[in-house]
């Protein structure tokens, strides 16, 4: 297998989120934007990751209509970005190949891995990221 680089297949616009931002803003984001990771920086450098299903880990879900559950906003004024953030987070290069991205995300079983070139988020590669080539590959 050629050695192709995630450069190729990453988002290259990158929806990101601040310390000083709260939970709300977040949901916001990861609704806007049809997301379910997002990096958070601190100063242009990546300190962690928040995922959807962290944000539903702390959440009380309250049925607000037929089209689906909204969050307490209670609960998000109660915890901070940093609280509920993955804070170990791995990244890769750009220039990463697909196959060793696939082999992190597949060892450590998360779902997302931020792209960071000299100490800057350059991008962002998922799952479905992956899965979108590979179904174009086939």
């Amino acid at each position: 297998m050629k050695h192709i680089p995630v450069s190729s297949i990453m988002t290259k616009k990158i929806v990101a989120i601040t310390l000083t931002e709260d939970l709300e803003r977040a949901e916001l984001l990861f609704k806007r934007h049809k997301i379910r990771h997002i990096p958070v920086v601190s100063n242009e450098v990546i300190v962690g990751m928040l995922s959807y299903t962290d944000l539903m880990r702390i959440s009380i879900a309250e049925t607000d209509d037929e089209a689906g559950n909204t969050i307490d906003s209670i609960v998000f004024n109660t915890f901070k970005i940093e609280q509920v953030m993955a804070k170990s987070v791995v990244t890769v290069s750009s220039e990463t190949s697909i196959k060793e991205a696939a082999k992190i995300l597949a060892k450590n079983e998360f779902h997302a891995l931020p792209v960071v070139d000299n100490g800057e988020l350059v991008g962002i590669i998922t799952t479905t990221d992956l899965l979108n080539y590979l179904v174009n590959e086939i």
